[in-house]
């Protein structure tokens, strides 16, 4: 899987399935680019019906098509990316953690028989990967590894001109590895890795840093006085980090440190020319980027930390919209 597709279709459908939100989008597609013509956004249920949510993720397709003067047969392909574990050739979503009472749902059935579109299903750390590498940060490059960092960590690793993905479709389940001997439960796994660099880790990190100062009597403006803990977020988080809260502030430079550790053992086996960084890290470069860069280049040899940019993700926002078009495109 080394370039995106050539046919004769110019449109095809994209859906981006989230922990928190989905996105379908219509395609325009050239020799080299892609451009987004239509996109909507739904907010995903969480715990309800996942056939429920299939169903208007359906509507807003059709809804899409209808406003873009375009019938099913005028589209190529349907491509979805979500979170894994997915079975991409039998075309099921297999329970993300972010997904909850998503197991076992068949995906591509629904939309080829609702829509009558060849569809697709590809994990979205891949799907990202390709994606950065045809249109963003990592174009023209031969090797490099897109992470997510968005809800929830996950790694799409091209090598030598084509995406890897491992003797069982699980290559770049870094979000599993273990950077710590102790730390926020991620897969349910101390110290994980997902634990400290991901939407979810820096929730974790903050919430059990706030019980640590509850514990020891001293206050926690930002979180005490002003949000609960269920609605704590990075959001949140870094708003309080940028008006200068210590504490904030710390959590920040705690998962940028263990995303440059982790990104250098990353580095040391794949030995890639850049690691490009989705989601969070892209709004909160200003918070983590010094400390990333920095524990990257303690941990790696001198020349090999030269030689390995670390890059927000060149699509920025719209990675999600154009990974579900990569799917579909791919090879």
């Amino acid at each position: 899987m080394s370039r995106p597709a050539r046919d004769a279709a110019t449109f095809h459908v994209g859906i981006d399935i989230g922990g928190t939100k989905c996105a379908v989008v219509l395609g325009e597609c050239t020799a080299d680019q892609v451009r987004v013509a239509r996109r909507l956004v739904i907010p995903t249920e969480r715990g309800g019906d996942p056939l429920a949510m299939l169903a208007r993720l359906e509507d807003a397709a059709r809804c899409e098509l209808d406003e873009a003067g375009l019938a099913p047969r005028d589209v190529g392909r349907v491509g979805i990316c979500c979170g894994g574990p997915l079975s991409e050739s039998d075309g099921l979503v297999l329970g993300p953690p972010n997904l909850p009472g998503w197991g076992r749902v068949p995906v591509v059935e629904h939309f080829e028989r609702a829509l009558g579109i060849h569809t697709r299903l590809g994990n979205d750390a891949n799907a990202g990967a390709l994606a950065e590498w045809w249109w963003g940060a990592g174009r023209g490059t031969s090797t490099m590894a897109f992470l997510t960092f968005g809800t929830g960590l996950g790694a799409g690793l091209i090598i030598d001109g084509r995406l890897h993905r491992g003797a069982h479709g699980l290559a770049g389940e870094v979000g599993h590895v273990r950077v710590a001997v102790d730390g926020p439960v991620a897969y349910g796994k101390a110290g994980s890795w997902e634990g400290y660099s991901s939407g979810h880790g820096l929730r974790l990190l903050a919430i059990e840093r706030i019980r640590q100062e509850w514990a020891a009597n001293r206050t926690v403006a930002f979180c005490a006085d002003q949000v609960a803990l269920e609605t704590l977020d990075a959001v949140v988080l870094a708003r309080a980090a940028r008006a200068g809260d210590a504490l904030a502030r710390s959590i920040f430079a705690t998962s940028g440190r263990h995303l440059g550790q982790g990104i250098a053992v990353l580095a040391d086996v794949i030995d890639p020319e850049v690691v490009v960084v989705g989601g969070i890290y892209g709004r909160c470069l200003d918070l983590l980027e010094a400390e990333t860069r920095a524990a990257f280049e303690a941990e790696m040899q001198g020349a090999a930390a030269r030689s390995c940019q670390i890059l927000p993700a060149g699509l920025k926002e719209a990675i999600g919209d154009y990974s579900a078009l990569a799917v579909a495109l791919a090879v």
